[in-house]
């Protein structure tokens, strides 16, 4: 099964994003963490990693740390 991310605004709502599939989780959270500033620059706010369309964790805040 694919691996692939849900991108939301800050209300929860979906919205678009680099339309990408992985072969496991490792390939999908490399992939994220070479991509979530430009990500939050973008207006993404919150993401989740979905295996096919079940959730394996999230949603994950992109905000800065307080």
């Amino acid at each position: 099964m694919e691996y692939r991310w849900r991108y939301q605004d800050v209300e929860g709502r979906e919205v678009d994003g680099p339309v990408a599939a992985f072969a496991d989780q490792g390939e999908a959270e490399e992939w994220f963490g070479e991509v979530w500033q430009e990500l939050r620059e973008a207006g993404v706010a919150q993401v989740t990693l979905l295996r096919a369309e079940s959730e394996v964790y999230g949603p994950m805040s992109l905000a800065p740390a307080e």
